[in-house]
């Protein structure tokens, strides 16, 4: 990042390390299985690709794009612009994001995508911003958790930039 004012907050290196770590959680957590991976895109594609290099287990990818509108306490409405590809009845399911923040779209997705009979449904987010959750939602597997700022960077984006940063940076004045 070259303009604007910065804090690095998660170091490339340390990202590569707690990936790695991820990857052998789930791969250990998953012996003998073939989870569907899937990806809430675009934010997750950074994280989503190093921790597939991870894994030493076969799996399946697949990819969501949503939006929430009609923001309200019991979650709003979800519009799918991008919806799965395959039925995940009867599979192994891992959501994999980016951060989570109020939890309030991933909370109604995964009961969303409950309703669709997986074997299991799982969460992996690299970031965790409890600060400003405002309902009942944990992920599985948790990279880092964070403090209640903006950040940027593997992956995450201001107005589509950044994301291309190999580090976890939180935006200053």
């Amino acid at each position: 990042m070259t303009d604007g004012n910065y804090k690095i907050l998660i170091s490339e290196n340390d990202l590569q390390r707690r990936v790695k770590e991820l990857g052998a959680q789930i791969s250990d957590d998953y012996k003998g299985l073939e989870p569907l991976i899937v990806g809430i895109l675009r934010g997750s594609s950074v994280f989503l690709a190093d921790l597939a290099r991870e894994l030493t287990i076969n799996a399946y990818f697949d990819f969501m794009v949503v939006t929430r509108y009609g923001y309200s306490e019991s979650g709003g409405k979800i519009r799918f612009i991008k919806d799965l590809d395959r039925s995940i009845e009867g599979k192994d399911v891992i959501i994999v994001e980016d951060i989570i923040d109020e939890g309030v779209t991933l909370y109604t997705l995964k009961n969303e995508l409950l309703k669709r009979k997986p074997t299991s449904l799982k969460i992996c987010s690299l970031l965790d911003k409890p600060a400003n959750r405002s309902v009942d939602l944990t992920a599985d597997y948790t990279g880092f958790v964070i403090e209640d700022a903006f950040v940027v960077g593997y992956g995450m984006d201001c107005k589509q930039r950044y994301r291309n940063v190999p580090y976890v940076a939180m935006m200053t004045n």
